[in-house]
């Protein structure tokens, strides 16, 4: 799996960080995604799909087939 921010398109609602933590931080200063691991580990993958299903902004994407 493979993860991409869009930080143009990201509101800062920070679900994303809520879901998966591991995965997804916000900068201080006016709380737009951090994409921490663009190639998260197996067992992350079931938190970032929620993450992206969540996203207000639809601002995370998901290339599966890596």
């Amino acid at each position: 799996m493979k993860v991409r921010v869009d930080e143009t398109t990201c509101c800062g609602a920070g679900q994303c960080v809520l879901i998966a933590p591991e995965v997804f931080d916000q900068r201080d200063e006016d709380g737009v995604v951090v994409l921490l691991t663009p190639a998260p580990a197996p067992p992350h993958h079931p938190a970032v799909r929620e993450a992206a299903a969540v996203c207000p902004a639809a601002a995370i994407t998901l290339d599966e087939e890596t």
